[in-house]
């Protein structure tokens, strides 16, 4: 359906709610994937009890429902739900809708709170992807002393090296900045970004506007910009949505300095939650708990599954393929 203001401030009535099922986020997605949003409501009869977002995209010439897909730079999809409904029958429901009405030969879905217990029966793959979060309900120096050792020694460094942080508006050379150090960053695994600095662009453009987004440098005691990070942040929780700094530079420890920003900043402002986006091991270090949000996928048949598979493996390819030939330029 084509969302109208109503759809979209119904919306912000769930308590369930995340930035990924905002107008701007939405919008984001849209342009930098051209896929066309699907914003649909979830009944239990007559009755509506939650909304499911979505965006269609074609790959081989097949329709392709993702909540969202791997690669889009969006971290969980599914839906908002009323107090006490199963996010099991939500998930049922939606394979009809996603097979039959729209037409879809492959559907995938990140749902931030469906547990792997909710995908039994439902003839769906997934694979487990954790996040690490933050709590930020403790007081500032509880949080810093969950930190590991290391941790908060890169953090004093960082202060006694000089190193600044400076919180970004309306500058249009900061995705410059951020995408010129994600470069330096893939290169040290002789790759190359897996997205262009166009979607940076779009995130800021969609998102900024709309108060969502925290965008930070770091400077060095000379004043030159040495990492950034991306924070776009709605409801109780903060995102990071992206982080870079020149290698050159790393021994400033400006990494840690930018997290720790970060953190204060969101929780003077409310915030209850701060989510990495993933997993990795290195955000260990700042205190998180693990929370596993599975990825499930559904193909209409094996063969289609198999062509998401070699996809998958394909794009790996090519990232490694043009990091060979930047690097012999």
């Amino acid at each position: 359906m084509t969302p109208t203001a109503d759809n979209w401030a119904d919306r912000a009535t769930y308590d369930d709610r995340l930035i990924f099922h905002t107008e701007p986020w939405v919008g984001f997605v849209a342009e930098a994937q051209r896929a066309e949003p699907v914003l649909a409501l979830v009944k239990d009869g007559a009755d509506p009890v939650g909304h499911f977002t979505g965006l269609v995209t074609k790959r081989f010439g097949l329709r392709i429902l993702g909540s969202p897909m791997a690669g889009w730079t969006t971290s969980y999809g599914g839906f908002n739900l009323a107090p006490g409904v199963p996010r099991r029958a939500a998930l049922q429901a939606l394979m009809p809708f996603a097979f039959d009405e729209l037409g879809c030969a492959h559907l995938e879905i990140r749902d931030r709170f469906t547990t792997v217990a909710d995908l039994g029966g439902l003839r769906l793959r997934w694979a487990e992807a954790p996040t690490a979060v933050i709590s930020l309900e403790p007081s500032e120096e509880a949080l810093f002393a969950a930190m590991a050792s290391a941790c908060r020694r890169n953090i004093r460094k960082a202060e006694r090296s000089g190193v600044t942080v400076e919180e970004v508006v309306a500058d249009p050379t900061f995705a410059d900045d951020f995408y010129d150090q994600l470069r330096d960053v893939f290169a040290k695994q002789n790759l190359v970004p897996t997205y262009p600095i166009s979607r940076v662009h779009a995130l800021i453009r969609h998102l900024a506007p709309a108060g969502q987004l925290l965008l930070l440098r770091a400077r060095d005691s000379s004043g030159r910009c040495i990492a950034t990070a991306v924070l776009p942040w709605y409801h109780r929780t903060m995102y990071f949505w992206g982080g870079a700094s020149y290698r050159s530079s790393q021994h400033l420890r400006p990494n840690e300095t930018l997290i720790w920003h970060a953190l204060r900043w969101a929780r003077s402002r409310g915030i209850t939650e701060f989510d990495f986006v993933g997993g990795n091991a290195y955000k260990s270090k700042y205190g998180t708990v693990s929370v596993s949000v599975p990825w499930a996928r559904r193909s209409r048949s094996p063969l289609v599954a198999n062509l998401r598979d070699a996809a998958a493996q394909g794009f790996a390819l090519k990232q490694r393929a043009v990091a060979r030939l930047t690097a012999a330029r």
